[in-house]
């Protein structure tokens, strides 16, 4: 059994031996423990940092391509490189390194696929009170969209089996997290959470440079996701609103035109109309969707076997 942690790092220099000292050096039910970190285009000597340590591989990308991008591009480097298991963590020291054997144990156990790391997000210093209200309020909507109960959909510390991983895509690119939940969730892959612990903050976060920037980015997150996965369900309700709406304005001119007071509130009768022909028209693109979905689906189970025929041809 081969574990495999993976450390996207941008500029992470001054902290990155920080946490790989952090890290375990042994797991019970694990054979062997190697690391890798994937340099986002750094401008410091990051990589350096990690080679002296005995980092066993570097993922490079000249430039700066982002959290979602590294994280793949970690994923398929530890699958090729024979991972059972792969556990992603941050540069900056924030999770509890030892706490690693918690994350792997359910899939050592074989009762999950996916683990992710509860952090204590209320007893956490440097989140703002603003900051955890939106950390609640953002793993209640994922919860919603993925039709699944973790706590804590942003948490990054996370551990996958091998299956799990070359199942996993993630097409936007700001963050993984949010978007591999409702994916897995909606593909009833075996999820669990954990408890874990946190250090204290070495820098600011560099994920988002605002609160609002954040929100925004994170929503847009969530409602795409849930458009790829569940674009009926999306289309209809939208559709309904506006076809609702629509109804109801109609009976309005109804009542006024059976009163006899109909021939001022054409305008009425018009908007009425409007409104219904949109609402039908989204739900028809929501089938139109739902079939697209359906053959994303198919083009998601080939991707797989592809994949596992690359990577178990290279592990031989």
């Amino acid at each position: 059994m081969k574990l495999m942690i993976q450390i996207p790092c941008y500029n992470e220099a001054e902290t990155l031996e920080i946490a790989l000292n952090d890290l375990p050096r042994q797991i019970d039910g694990v054979d062997e423990i190697e690391y890798l970190i994937i340099n986002d285009g750094s401008q410091d000597n990051t990589v350096e940092v990690a080679k002296a340590w005995g980092v066993h591989y570097v993922v490079n990308f000249r430039k700066n391509k982002g959290l979602a991008k590294g994280f793949m591009a970690g994923l398929d480097a530890c699958l090729r490189n024979g991972a059972d298991i792969i556990v992603n963590t941050d540069a900056d020291n924030q999770y509890c390194g030892a706490d690693i054997e918690k994350l792997v144990r359910p899939i050592l156990d074989g009762k999950a696929d996916i683990v992710i790391g509860e952090r204590p997000i209320d007893q956490t210093a440097h989140f703002s009170p603003l900051k955890k209200k939106l950390q609640h309020f953002g793993s209640w909507v994922v919860r919603k969209a993925s039709n699944t109960d973790i706590p804590d959909a942003p948490s990054g510390f996370r551990a996958y089996s091998r299956e799990a991983a070359m199942r996993l895509n993630v097409t936007n690119e700001y963050t993984y997290t949010m978007e591999t939940l409702i994916q897995a969730g909606r593909n009833k892959m075996a999820m669990v959470s954990v408890p874990i612990r946190t250090n204290e903050e070495l820098r600011p976060s560099r994920l988002f440079s605002s609160m609002f920037g954040y929100i925004k980015k994170a929503m847009l997150t969530i409602v795409r996701s849930f458009m790829m996965y569940k674009p009926l369900r999306f289309f209809s309700c939208i559709g309904s609103l506006f076809f609702l709406l629509g109804v109801l304005l109609g009976i309005r001119y109804l009542v006024l035109l059976f009163s006899g007071e109909g021939g001022g509130h054409i305008q009425s009768l018009i908007l009425a109309s409007t409104l219904m022909l949109i609402g039908v028209q989204t739900a028809v693109i929501g089938l139109l969707s739902d079939i697209i979905s359906d053959n994303r689906k198919i083009l998601e189970d080939v991707q797989y076997h592809v994949r596992k025929m690359d990577y178990e041809t290279r592990d031989k």
